[in-house]
Parts: C-alpha cells; sequence; structure tokens
C-alpha cells in the first residue's frame, strides 16, 4: 500500500519580520510542485512576535503556516533553530522541503538532512515533478522532485533523484525561481507551534549584530551592463561602467571579473553569484560559460559583445555584436546620446 504523499514545505527566513524574497520565490516554486502532486504548500516561520509575517506568506500561496515563536529562537542560531524545525518535520512528514541558498539556509539545511537521514542537493537551478527509473536497481518512482543544477565545475547539467526516505531537500538561491504575483485576498491557516529547546543547543549567545548593506542589489535591477575578463585590465572596467551610467543601468560581472580584482563580489553574476532577470542584459568580454549563463539566461534582451565570434555567450544572446569592446562601446554610449 503507497503511503499518502506528504506536502511541499519551504523554510520561510524573515529578518525583523520581513520574509526574504527567496522565500517567497520558493512559495511561488513550491505551488507549482504541490500542484502537480495534488498536496498543499506551507511554510515554516521562526522567530519571536512574528504572526503578522503570516500573511505575506498566505498572499504568496502558502495554506498553512507553522508559527514557532520563541525568544530562544531570536535573534537567529542554528541549534535551535535546527532543533524545532527536526521536530516538525518527523511529526507531519513533508514530501519536499525547501530552503534558501542563504547563509541561514546553508547552516540550517545540512543540519535538517542529516538529523533526517534525507538527502541534501545544494544550489538547485530547477526543479520539477517526474517519474524516474532506476535501470541499475530495476526500481521505478512515481512522482519524484527532479533536481537540477551544474555539477563538475559547471562542465554538465545534472539531474539528481533522492529515493531515500522524504523528505526531499533542496536549497535554491535568490533570484533563481521566479516570484508569483501576491494576491491579498488569499488566507490560510496559522498552527501554533509549542517551542521547547533543550538546554545543551542555547550554547551560542549573540552579543552583538553588524550589517553591511551591499553595494548593488542586482535582484531588483531592471538593466544590467556586465563585464568580463575580456574587458582587459580594471582600468578598462570604466568602458562598463560608462555605458551603465549612460542608459541608467546597474553593473554586474563574471566571476573571472571578480576573481581578477577589477570589481567587487557583489557585482558577480552566474552560479556563485547572483541569479538576475533584468529587461535588459548588456554582457561585454563575457566568454558565456554555463556558470554564467545560469545567472543570466532568462533576462529579457541579451545584447552580447565580443570579439570571438564562437563565444558561449552568443549561444543565449538576443543580439550579437562581435568586435573590440574598446571601439563598441564608445560607439553605443554614442549612439545612445544622439538616439532620436
Amino acid at each position: 500500500m503507497t503511503s499518502k504523499i506528504g506536502n511541499v514545505w519551504v523554510f520561510a527566513e524573515q529578518e525583523g519580520g520581513k520574509i526574504a524574497s527567496v522565500s517567497l520565490e520558493l512559495v511561488s516554486k513550491g505551488r507549482e510542485l504541490a500542484a502537480t502532486l495534488g498536496v498543499k504548500t506551507e511554510a515554516v516561520l521562526l522567530g519571536n512576535n512574528i504572526e503578522k509575517s503570516t500573511a505575506t506568506l498566505f498572499h504568496y500561496g502558502c495554506s498553512k503556516v507553522y508559527l514557532a515563536e520563541s525568544p530562544d529562537l531570536e535573534p537567529f542560531t542554528v541549534l535551535p533553530f535546527a532543533d524545532t524545525i527536526i521536530k516538525l518535520a518527523k511529526q507531519h512528514r513533508p514530501n519536499i522541503l525547501l530552503f534558501g541558498a542563504t547563509p541561514k539556509g546553508r547552516e540550517l539545511a545540512p543540519r535538517v538532512a542529516s538529523a533526517l537521514l534525507a538527502g541534501l542537493t545544494a544550489d538547485c537551478t530547477n526543479l520539477r515533478i517526474d517519474d524516474f527509473d532506476d535501470k541499475i536497481n530495476g526500481k521505478s518512482y512515481k512522482n519524484k522532485l527532479m533536481q537540477i543544477r551544474p555539477a563538475f565545475g559547471g562542465n554538465i547539467i545534472a539531474t539528481i533523484v533522492n529515493t531515500w526516505e522524504d523528505p526531499q531537500m533542496v536549497t535554491v538561491r535568490p533570484g533563481v525561481m521566479r516570484l508569483g504575483e501576491p494576491d491579498a485576498s488569499r488566507k490560510g491557516e496559522i498552527e501554533k507551534v509549542k517551542v521547547e529547546i533543550p538546554a545543551h543547543l542555547k550554547v551560542l549567545k549573540v552579543l552583538d549584530k553588524v550589517q553591511k548593506e551591499k553595494s548593488v542589489d542586482l535582484l531588483s535591477s531592471q538593466i544590467v551592463v556586465a563585464g568580463g575578463y575580456g574587458v582587459g585590465s580594471k582600468e578598462n572596467f570604466r568602458l562598463v561602467y560608462d555605458l551603465a551610467r549612460t542608459i541608467g543601468a546597474d553593473v554586474g560581472a563574471s566571476r573571472a571579473a571578480v576573481d581578477a580584482g577589477w570589481i567587487d563580489h557583489d557585482h558577480q553574476v552566474g552560479q556563485t553569484g547572483v541569479t538576475v532577470r533584468p529587461k535588459l542584459y548588456i554582457a561585454c568580454g563575457i566568454s558565456g560559460s554555463i556558470q554564467h549563463r545560469a545567472g543570466m539566461a532568462e533576462s529579457g534582451i541579451i545584447v552580447a559583445v565580443n570579439s570571438d565570434p564562437g563565444a558561449p555567450i552568443f549561444s543565449v544572446a538576443h543580439y550579437g555584436i562581435v568586435g573590440d569592446l574598446n571601439d563598441v562601446i564608445p560607439k553605443m554610449i554614442k549612439a545612445y546620446k544622439t538616439k532620436g
């Protein structure tokens, strides 16, 4: 007899009562997965005095929120959070458990997976439900979570299937999943969780908290001009900044440009940076490795400038310009300034 499929859960990360964008993206994706499975989308929300935050989760599509409130859960420390989530998961047996690949999510998810003896795939770029035939062991599985991510240094795209006991667990980087539209008319159920943290899990105390604002917020950018190693030097990166300033864009970069020290990591786009979906993405001197394309391939319009006609970036570009960016970018700036 087949056991009943559990629901889709999202760890709802919050700071000061504000739900993290990546958690809302996961709720949106969770709704899609749950609809395929014929189950519900639920969230686990931990903190203190945060009940009002549940409304946001309902607006984005959660049907239930497990609300755990306690002074022991604020500020965040990993052991009390992990203990609470593990107890809830053992009690309710979700089919799928989604975490954002944030500092909090990356601390929590492995601990939860280890305690539940569950599989965990990190940094997924796509998720879907499908059947799986294990030809090696001669077994077939219905409605499994296909966990898709770059592997072997980004040289291939791997599809990973967890045949262990539920939950099937993944982490997903911010910006990868498309954010759905909120509906203020959506309501849901709040199930309040009794929080009992053993004394030996309260060993860590936060004495002070220091926050630093990012130099750029590429996740919300509508236009991005990004430079790669093909720009040539840190000094030459001024061309990228000049074009961005001219058209009102934010500046992005490839990992190679960041590793070379030409620009700060906050600007990095790709598998180890941020995933962006601007209306316009202009890639200058970027070869277009699979790791970089994973972070920008769903941009509205992609324009690539590269001196190599065989550069992989042209495979995802809507418009390609083969030429020296030292010549092309000044012409683009001049054309923009004289348009109309």
